[in-house]
């Protein structure tokens, strides 16, 4: 079967580039965030999943050492698809899923809920999701709390690109005031060096006035 592919896919991925979160070294902030989803979940596996091109690369991972897995064949490509929680209460007796390797291979998926990771300006690039190997549901209140774990996932993603975007601000700022004091040092050097002085001109000889013979 088809994965969906959302209408503004191609905006989606410029925008989750612009993050340049993928590939980067785990950070204790998400890491938590990831646990705290599982724990209020009572699910042994969350994730904080990033939809690229191609594939689903973890952000942050609890419960499996997996970093990343074909687009294809993720449950998180149907999530950012959609509005809202996407949730699978037992993936074998989903046509979707019944063959996906997930579910007949290790981890052998059977539960699956997802919460978009929505920007401000309203890209879905992944989720933040909980999974089980036994079929279930979640309480009302562990939906709300997936939800709300999920936008801090985005306002933490957000803290990141503009921490970033104002560092690299104050490079070009210091690299621009580095290069104006260095510019004005030779300007002053020039000053004070006789060789770029102008020459005064010689002055005029004077004539002595002559005198009038009486």
């Amino acid at each position: 079967m088809t994965t969906p592919i959302p209408q503004n896919e191609k905006k989606r991925l410029k925008v989750l580039w612009q993050y340049e979160v993928l590939d980067t070294v785990p950070e204790e902030v998400f890491d938590d965030l990831a646990e705290l989803a599982a724990r209020i979940c009572e699910a042994p596996i969350a994730l904080i999943s990033l939809v690229d091109e191609k594939r689903q690369w973890f952000k942050s991972k609890f419960g499996t050492d997996v970093a990343e897995t074909s687009r294809g064949i993720s449950f998180c490509t149907y999530a950012i698809a959609q509005p809202g929680l996407f949730i699978v209460s037992d993936a074998t007796l989903d046509e979707r899923f019944a063959d996906n390797p997930l579910v007949t291979s290790e981890p052998k998926i059977r539960f699956y809920a997802g919460a978009p990771l929505v920007t401000p300006d309203g890209y879905a690039l992944g989720t933040l999701c909980v999974i089980d190997k036994v079929p279930r549901e979640l309480r009302l209140e562990q939906k709300l709390a997936l939800r709300i774990l999920a936008h801090h996932v985005v306002s933490q993603l957000e803290l990141r690109r503009r921490s970033r975007e104002l560092g690299a601000v104050r490079d070009e700022t210091a690299r621009l005031k580095g290069e104006l004091e260095k510019a004005r040092a030779e300007l002053i050097a020039a000053r004070r060096d006789p060789a770029h002085r102008k020459a005064k001109p010689p002055a005029a000889p004077r004539h002595k006035a002559k005198k009038r013979v009486k």
